[in-house]
């Protein structure tokens, strides 16, 4: 799955290419945002439970695929 790819569909913004970009301090993954990319996943299979992740995973795209790798696997999200 290409994270930035979905982000960029979502917030249409290419600043989400940025290897560095901090997406919550820019205001590109805003709530609104989060809660279309856990849709947008949803609907791809991978259930993310935001209640039980660590919100600085949010924050960078490579987070985000972390938060990812670990729901296809079965892990619990980093810093459970």
């Amino acid at each position: 799955m290409n994270v930035k790819q979905l982000l960029y569909q979502l917030c249409e913004d290419e600043r989400v290419f940025e290897p560095d970009i901090d997406l919550v301090e820019t205001g590109l993954l805003d709530s609104f945002a989060m809660i279309e990319l856990f849709a947008a996943l949803e609907e791809q299979g991978i259930e993310l439970q935001p209640t039980r992740i660590d919100s600085r995973a949010l924050h960078t795209v490579a987070g985000i695929e972390a938060l990812i790798r670990d729901a296809q696997s079965g892990r619990d999200a980093p810093g459970e």
